[in-house]
């Protein structure tokens, strides 16, 4: 079957990205006209659901960029050019299920940011890639192989994610509890200060009780608010630590309904 090729407008010119066979979890594209080099399309998450593999990421360059880095000789670059660059993007579907596009910065190899015109064309050529990719009838064996892949990998960031974010909590609702006899204290302490100063007028005293910096009463005002920001920032911490180990129940609930080596079937291919 001819490998699809496509024709990509961009403001260097036109580029032709010419569509390999799929291997296994991964599209590749070589790159003609006003670009020379190659696009590396795989299966990814959603940006915002870690366990829903129903993204498509194209990196600049012949190998999957978040999993191996390409050597600088391989990396794109535009035909009338010497520099190669190096970036990714990611083409989802959002909550309205319009399409979304998430940018991982764009470099050279050196890794300084390219022109405004040159971002424009890899940008261009990533986009085109990706949208093909989406469109295929085997994008569901791309996706199941590439969760196949990085299950394993995700699976540990998530459980070291909720331990985390779980002891951030504990450590916030701590500071909560211990905001408010401080704030009692230092009131106190302000009352005692300004009963002395009634009786024995002193500049000591009067610097104590002064709104200045590091005084009772910067110290008190600081501690009113401390108390409901560590307890509604502990309240966000269980939260991400709740979706973490949601996320990792079902990355392990895909892994038992597709074991490794399965594939689904295919409609058919491009």
């Amino acid at each position: 079957m001819t490998s699809p090729i496509l024709i990509i407008g961009t403001p260097a010119g036109p580029v032709r990205a010419t569509a390999g066979p799929r291997e296994d979890d991964a599209v590749g594209f070589e790159l003609g006209g006003a670009m020379r080099g190659s696009v590396h399309v795989t299966g990814t998450t959603d940006p915002h659901r870690w366990d829903q593999f129903t993204a498509v990421r194209a990196c600049l360059g012949p190998v999957n960029a978040f999993k191996t880095t390409a050597p600088n000789e391989d990396l794109p670059r535009l035909a009338r050019g010497s520099t190669g660059y190096r970036g990714s993007l990611t083409l989802y579907r959002d909550d309205t299920d319009r399409p979304g596009v998430s940018v991982y910065p764009l470099s050279t190899a050196a890794d300084h940011p390219p022109s405004e015109k040159t971002e424009a064309v890899l940008t261009a050529v990533l986009r085109r890639c990706a949208e093909h990719v989406a469109q295929r009838a085997d994008l569901p064996a791309i996706l199941e192989a590439s969760r196949q892949r990085d299950t394993p990998g995700l699976l540990r960031f998530l459980t070291w994610s909720a331990a985390h974010h779980q002891a951030e909590a504990v450590r916030l609702e701590r500071e909560a509890r211990t905001a408010l006899p401080a704030r009692k204290a230092a009131e106190a302490a302000w009352r005692t200060a300004a009963q002395w100063l009634a009786l024995y007028p002193d500049p000591v005293l009067l610097l104590m009780l002064a709104d200045r910096p590091d005084s009772l009463p910067q110290k008190i005002r600081g501690l009113q608010w401390w108390a409901p920001y560590c307890a509604d920032a502990a309240a966000e911490e269980h939260e991400r630590a709740r979706r973490a180990r949601e996320e990792a129940d079902s990355l392990r609930a895909q892994q038992r309904r597709h074991p490794r080596g399965r594939r689904p079937s295919l409609v058919g291919t491009l």
